[in-house]
């Protein structure tokens, strides 16, 4: 076992470029860690309170708390990380969506991005954030913005969006959307509802 629990309870200051959500190569011991503190933090989220306390993250995962600050200097970082798999789902399916010829591309972005919020929270929280904190992150959330560029591009053209609806707005209105859904009994039950509440309201006007 490497010495992470003599390391200093101090948060390691954060490196000066950005980091990885997903770090491309770790040493073996280096992986198991982090895979432990995501482990831990996960069932964290989860919980009713959804916090994320980097100390009880260390107890839990059996590190120190400086490796947990090691492999994430911040908590958007973990959420990032957290998020990485959803995020990447979600790119695919609006990227799908964009290359299909057909006009409910929009629909299936909306349906796609909230089935993952409900099951993932840590995705909410990085959609609902203004600026990602990790490289591959905001690689991600560019290529999901192109995507749903397109798509409302074509949504445009066939009369099924209004002209001021933007892609920023579209990452808004998923997060609202999850949050609305999430906050009272039987999550799922006024989802496919709520979707088409939206979409009805993202409609030209007359």
């Amino acid at each position: 076992m490497p010495d992470d629990r003599s390391a200093s309870s101090a948060p390691a200051e954060a490196p000066s470029a950005a980091p990885l959500a997903r770090p491309a190569r770790l040493r073996a011991d280096a992986a198991r860690n982090r895979a432990q503190v995501l482990e831990a933090a996960a069932a964290q989220l989860a919980a009713p309170d959804g916090d994320l306390a980097m100390n009880v993250l260390a107890r839990t995962a059996g590190v120190g708390v400086g490796t947990v600050y090691r492999h994430f200097p911040t908590r958007q970082v973990l959420l990032e990380a957290l998020a990485a798999d959803g995020l990447e789902a979600l790119v695919a399916a609006a990227e799908t969506a964009a290359a299909d010829e057909c006009s409910a591309g929009l629909e299936a972005v909306l349906r796609t991005g909230l089935r993952l919020q409900l099951t993932d929270a840590a995705l909410g929280a990085v959609l609902a954030a203004q600026e990602p904190a990790c490289v591959d992150t905001r690689a991600l959330t560019e290529r999901l913005e192109s995507a749903v560029g397109q798509v409302l591009d074509r949504a445009r053209t066939a009369g099924d969006v209004r002209d001021d609806v933007a892609p920023d707005d579209v990452r808004r209105l998923l997060y609202g959307l999850a949050r609305a859904v999430s906050c009272g009994p039987g999550r799922l039950a006024p989802s496919a509802r709520y979707v088409d509440v939206l979409l009805q309201g993202l409609r030209p006007h007359g």
